[in-house]
């Protein structure tokens, strides 16, 4: 009977119970090699690919590098105790990002028993080593991102409460990291650490975007920055922005083309607000301000103010 209208339901069939499986059918089906879920037997012989738990203490301990008396020991850091502190932490960092790339490289290498080739193993030394004589460089881009998520939200009490608490300045620590990885050509890690960022901030950036200094994103939630990106200095967003790609070219096999433009160029000085998406390989002018909610693909000169049309 419908409690509402006072009709009696009509009544049909039972449902079939599912057919009833055993424990030893499930592991059969469950281990078929043909849906492309199971690591193929190639690469069983590779050592084991790189860990998600692992990177993401890794991001941790850089991040309390990076902001020392922040994140991780937040007890007062001065003088020797902060040098310290920061060579010992890097050190024991640094440790395990060369085993997670050596990982990287040796899970995707072509050689045939990886775990006796010696170049991966140098390889990883290499770029750790390089990464490292990054750090500082990354350092001063993260400064003036603080500086531009307190200058840039009346709400915001200090430049310590945007390191506590703003999910941007989270998520493009882990970009700005990542980024400096993707530059040397290490395979899975960078996307490893951007999707850990995005998983806890729902700021998706790739690690391929090119993203200039005093980039403050506002809220944050539902930013989506696609991999060939580039975006220019004093650059603001809002919740739910898209940058993102119109179409991709296929090749004449119908896989998409990877690794060409097709991103949207953002200039110097431009703010986007909520909700607009901005797609293609166009490019915003600077000083230019994009309304919430715009859908744009063409590109737009230098100081433009690109709204909704009014309702009637």
């Amino acid at each position: 009977m419908n409690p509402r209208s006072g009709r009696r339901l009509p009544v049909g069939p039972a449902p079939r119970a599912p057919e009833h499986l055993t424990l030893s059918a499930v592991v059969r089906q469950l281990c078929a090699s043909d849906d492309g879920l199971i690591r193929p037997e190639s690469r069983v012989k590779h050592p084991n690919p790189p860990s998600r738990e692992a990177l993401a203490w890794i991001v941790e301990g850089l991040r309390s590098v990076l902001f020392p008396g922040y994140v991780g020991d937040t007890q007062e850091l001065n003088g020797e105790a902060l040098q310290f502190y920061v060579g010992a932490t890097l050190d024991r960092v640094l440790r395990t990002l060369g085993e997670q790339v050596r990982r990287a490289l040796c899970f995707t290498c072509e050689d045939e028993d990886p775990v006796r080739c010696g170049e991966c193993e140098q390889r990883a030394d290499v770029v750790t080593e390089r990464f490292l004589s990054q750090l500082p460089g990354v350092r001063r881009l993260l400064a003036t991102d603080v500086r531009a998520a307190y200058d840039g939200d009346p709400a915001a009490t200090s430049p310590a409460e945007t390191i506590l608490c703003y999910p941007g300045i989270l998520a493009l620590t882990c970009q700005r990291l990542a980024h400096e990885l993707y530059g040397l050509d290490i395979p899975l890690l960078p996307r490893i650490i951007t999707e850990h960022a995005h998983s806890l901030t729902g700021i998706d950036i790739h690690p391929g975007a090119r993203i200039g200094e005093c980039f403050f994103i506002d809220h944050g939630t539902g930013v989506v920055i696609g991999e060939t990106c580039e975006i220019g200095n004093r650059v603001r967003l809002y919740q739910g922005v898209t940058l993102g790609a119109r179409s991709f070219p296929l090749d004449e096999h119908g896989h998409p083309v990877k690794g060409i433009p097709r991103h949207p160029i953002v200039e110097d000085d431009v703010i986007i607000y909520s909700g607009a998406t901005v797609l293609g390989r166009i490019t915003v002018g600077a000083g230019s301000v994009i309304g919430g909610n715009v859908w744009l693909t063409h590109s737009v000169p230098p100081g433009s103010r690109i709204s909704q049309t009014e309702a009637p």
